[in-house]
């Protein structure tokens, strides 16, 4: 895909917010995750540390994101990522796409593909292929 296919005809570029759920405090693969999407052409905000699921939709909505990237390193991902994806839905805001990635067994992210999350990464995926899911599955929404 190139870069001018992730902008609208009005010149909107896709926009991700990524976050760090909970009171999880390694932040670095986010970041790096944040660099490669922003390096591929795609708009990106970073929330930074310790933000609660509705931290996290409130700025979702507030920056008008196409996807939520959510990272997590500390085990809370069966809680948090859900929350997430419910505090989207509070919103009205069901159509922004939400995805993840950590330290998170299969069987876990079986769960969390089920409970809405459109998909999990796990440690050691290429920042290519997290791109190449992104380019393929995230449009702007609706105006």
């Amino acid at each position: 895909m190139s870069y001018i296919e992730l902008v609208t005809p009005s010149g909107r570029h896709v926009r991700i917010l990524v976050a760090k759920p909970g009171l999880d405090g390694h932040d670095r693969g986010a970041k790096v995750v944040a660099r490669a999407l922003r390096d591929a052409g795609f708009e990106v905000v970073y929330t930074g540390l310790h933000q609660t699921p509705e931290m996290i939709a409130a700025a979702a909505v507030q920056e008008d994101v196409d996807a939520v990237g959510l990272s997590i390193m500390s085990g809370a991902h069966n809680t948090l990522f859900p929350a997430v994806v419910q505090a989207l839905q509070g919103r009205g805001a069901d159509d922004i796409i939400v995805f993840g990635g950590g330290i998170i067994p299969d069987d876990d992210a079986e769960r969390l593909e089920a409970a809405g999350v459109k998909k999990v990464f796990k440690p050691g995926t290429e920042l290519a292929t997290i791109v190449e899911w992104v380019e393929a599955n995230v449009r702007p929404r609706a105006a």
